[in-house]
C-alpha cells in the first residue's frame, strides 16, 4: 500500500513562512503518508487569527522553527484516511483544529482534531467556528458562567472573536451586551449583530461611556482581547461580583492588575488560552467546537465572514488584519 501511494504523490500548495518577520511565500509541497490514527482533508477555508501573524513574527507563545506553515482552524473534505481511524470516512465534510499548519491545500489531522460538519452548515461557515465561537463559549460559558439577563461588555467588539461573543451571549444565553470597538462603523456592524448599546472607545474613556450607559452598578462580564488601557478600564466597568476573562494583547501592551480592585469589589480575573484546553481538558475544548456546530445548524448563531482572500493573497490578508480594516472572520480560500 505504501509503495502504491508513493507512485501516485501529487504536490499540493501551501503557504510557508520561512523567515520571521518577512512575507509568507506559496511553494509546492510533497505529501506524506497518513499515520494509522490520522486523517488527509483536502481543504476548502482556512481562518486568519491574529496568532498566525503573531506566530510568523516569532512573537507567540508557542516558537515554530522555519520553515512552517501557519493557520490554525480549517473545513474540507476527507480524502483519505489511515488503518485505525473509525470516526470519518472518504467523502466526509469535517472542520478541524490543529497547532498551526492548515493553510494550504492538503492537511493532515488526528482524528482527535476533526468534528464532522452538520448538514445546515456551509465550509465557509464551519471554518469560521473553531477559534472565535470555541473562545466566545468557553469564555462566556466554562470561564464566566455567564447566566441569562446578565450584561456582557465585549471589547474589540467587531473582529471575529468579538462578533462571536455577541452572537453567542445574545442568541444563545440571553445576556444583554454592551459592544466597544475603535470607531463607528465596527460598533454599527456590532449593534446590527445583536448589541444592545455599544462604545466607541477612540472618542473618549471606555469607564465613564460603559457607566452613562448601564449606570453605576456595573457590568457583570467582560470579554477582553485588547489589554492596555482598555482592559483597566473594563475592569473598573464591572459590577460587585463581576467577571473579567483575558483573552488576548491585540493592543499590544499587557496590563498589570490591581489586585486591591479585585479585592473591595469581589471581582474576578479569568484568563482564556483556548489551545491549552486541548491538552489539559479536552472534553471542554471538544464540547465548545461541537456546541458551535450544533448552534449553526440550528441557526442559533450565524458567523460574520468579513473577507476571503486566495492563498496566494495570503500576504494581503495579513495586512488586512494588522491595519485594523478587518471585521469578523477572515478567510482564506482554497477553492
Amino acid at each position: 500500500c505504501r509503495r502504491a501511494w508513493l507512485g501516485n504523490i501529487r504536490h499540493y500548495r501551501a503557504a510557508l513562512c520561512t523567515e520571521l518577520k518577512q512575507p509568507l511565500a506559496i511553494e509546492e509541497v510533497a505529501p506524506r503518508p497518513v499515520q494509522p490514527h490520522e486523517v488527509r482533508v483536502d481543504v476548502h477555508f482556512c481562518g486568519v487569527n491574529f496568532a498566525d501573524i503573531l506566530v510568523c513574527r516569532g512573537q507567540y507563545q508557542e516558537k515554530h522553527q522555519v520553515p512552517f506553515t501557519p493557520g490554525m482552524e480549517f473545513s474540507g473534505t476527507v480524502l483519505e484516511t489511515g488503518t485505525d481511524v473509525s470516526t470519518v470516512k472518504e467523502g466526509d465534510r469535517v472542520v478541524g483544529v490543529s497547532g498551526f499548519n492548515c493553510m494550504a491545500e492538503e492537511h493532515i489531522a488526528d482524528q482527535k482534531a476533526l468534528w464532522q460538519i452538520p448538514e445546515r452548515v456551509s465550509f465557509q461557515e464551519a471554518a469560521a467556528l473553531p477559534v472565535s465561537y470555541g473562545t466566545a463559549i468557553l469564555a462566556l460559558e466554562h470561564r464566566a458562567c455567564t447566566q441569562p439577563g446578565e450584561t456582557v461588555l465585549v471589547t474589540a467588539a467587531a473582529g471575529a472573536t468579538g462578533l462571536a461573543v455577541i452572537d453567542v451571549a445574545t442568541k444563545v444565553l440571553q445576556a444583554k451586551v454592551v459592544a466597544a470597538a475603535g470607531s463607528d462603523e465596527k460598533c454599527e456592524l456590532a449593534m446590527q449583530r445583536g448589541a444592545q448599546a455599544s462604545v466607541n472607545y477612540s472618542r473618549g474613556g471606555l469607564r465613564e461611556a460603559v457607566r452613562k450607559l448601564v449606570g453605576s452598578g456595573g457590568v457583570n462580564v467582560v470579554v477582553d482581547t485588547v489589554g492596555g488601557d482598555i482592559f483597566l478600564e473594563a475592569l473598573h466597568s464591572l459590577a460587585w461580583e463581576g467577571r473579567i476573562v483575558v483573552v488576548g494583547f491585540a493592543g499590544g501592551t499587557i496590563a498589570s492588575v490591581p489586585t486591591n480592585l479585585l479585592l473591595v469589589k469581589n471581582i474576578s480575573a479569568i484568563g482564556l488560552y483556548r489551545s491549552r484546553y486541548r491538552d489539559q481538558n479536552f472534553p471542554a475544548f471538544s464540547k465548545s467546537l461541537s456546541s458551535a456546530l450544533q448552534y449553526c445548524q440550528e441557526r442559533r448563531i450565524q458567523p460574520h465572514v468579513g473577507a476571503i482572500f486566495k492563498l496566494e493573497e495570503v500576504n494581503d490578508a495579513f495586512l488586512h488584519v494588522t491595519q485594523r480594516k478587518s471585521t469578523g472572520k477572515v478567510l482564506i480560500s482554497l477553492k
